[in-house]
């Protein structure tokens, strides 16, 4: 039986998250190592020693960044228009941080200056930071709701009065809700990778940002009950109607992001998950259980970036400017046709993606080690 359009577009809906939890825990240890260069790393040879933990798969991890542009693009056309013109300074931001990665991995080790290489060091350092704090202000803006509209003709107009805009308390709350899940799950990575005084100031780190990820996902909960207004559909919803935002009528609630929790009484896992994968990672590091630490680290990520997906659904962009035109799953997708065409490329392709990671990963297993730096002359 064929997939009717409703199905496509809640499986796309579906796969955009895959795709986010994908960046969020492959690509995510690789910033947090970035960001804890400076902080476990106390010289250059041990810094070396977390460079390499991470060089033979940053660039693969990084693929799930692209995937997600391409399927966001793709998929839900109206989304990557209306997102990249309201976040354009933030995306540029990001994309110059996530440019540094490259340049410093590469550059760092042409020269043996110390000079030289604390400076590629800080921008590998800015490379990490940066598109964390970033990435979690964006999801903390999707739940303020961007100030866009569409006209009859739908077309686009964004209304923002800057980068400075976005960075309200709440989304600086998400902001730091990522950075610091995204330390706790470098951390975890590195008391993997290696050993002695690396492995046993990671996992210190580790602990205290499973803690804070805790304390600060705990705490964006609390606010979105209490103080962010949500939006809900007051007009009949028709799931196989055609990819039109301004046929509805949207309201402003406070609280109104829990109304699907309170629906879907299931939809709580994910918020527990987040919460409890957090503690878990950090009582796991202090019983020096790396390896379910990384498991637990990976589940609490998973959860802390499903829980806003679950609590917007039918939403993807809320529109503060003129909410009956925001975009939700029914009115912002592509054709049909292209929605199935991309989903059997998907069907053919994941497993071979997934088998090819897996394989990668199992042949890099093991530690780095500080001897290993003289053994191989091209390790970075």
């Amino acid at each position: 039986m064929p997939l009717d359009y409703e199905a496509l577009r809640v499986i796309w809906w579906g796969l955009l998250g895959v795709l986010l939890i994908g960046f969020a825990i492959f690509d995510g240890f690789d910033l947090g190592v970035a960001m804890l260069l400076h902080f476990v790393g106390r010289n250059d040879r041990e810094r070396r020693v977390l460079i390499n933990a991470i060089g033979p798969v940053w660039e693969g991890n990084q693929v799930w960044f692209i995937l997600g542009g391409g399927a966001a693009f793709a998929a839900w056309p109206p989304l990557y228009a209306a997102s990249f013109s309201g976040f354009y300074l933030a995306m540029f931001v990001v994309l110059l941080a996530l440019i540094l990665r490259p340049v410093g991995f590469k550059f760092r080790s042409k020269m043996g200056d110390p000079r030289w290489r604390s400076l590629w060091d800080w921008a590998l350092f800015i490379g990490g930071a940066v598109p964390a704090l970033i990435f979690g202000v964006a999801f903390g803006n999707l739940l303020l709701g961007v100030p866009f509209y569409y006209d009859a003709e739908l077309r686009p107009f964004f209304y923002g009065g800057g980068f400075l805009d976005l960075l309200s308390p709440f989304a600086l709350l998400c902001g730091l809700v990522s950075v610091a899940m995204l330390v706790m799950h470098g951390a975890v990575y590195t008391a993997i990778k290696t050993a002695g005084v690396l492995e046993e100031r990671a996992r210190r780190i580790g602990i205290a940002a499973g803690l804070a990820t805790f304390a600060l996902f705990g705490l964006g909960g609390f606010a979105v009950a209490n103080w962010v207004n949500g939006y809900v559909v007051t007009s009949p919803i028709d799931p196989l109607g055609p990819s039109n935002p301004t046929l509805k009528t949207v309201a402003v609630e406070p609280g109104a992001w829990l109304n699907n929790y309170e629906t879907y009484p299931w939809m709580i896992v994910a918020p527990i998950l987040g919460l409890a994968g957090a503690l878990a990672a950090a009582a796991l590091l202090h019983v020096r259980r790396h390896g379910a630490a990384f498991i637990v680290s990976a589940a609490s990520l998973t959860g802390i970036v499903t829980t806003p997906g679950l609590a917007m659904f039918p939403f993807i962009l809320p529109s503060s400017r003129a909410p009956d035109t925001s975009l939700t799953v029914w009115d912002a997708s592509s054709s049909p046709a292209t929605l199935l065409i991309m989903l059997i490329a998907v069907i053919i392709f994941m497993p071979i993606v997934l088998a090819y990671t897996a394989w990668v990963y199992r042949v890099l297993r093991g530690q780095v080690l500080p001897e290993h730096l003289d053994e191989d002359k091209h390790l970075y």
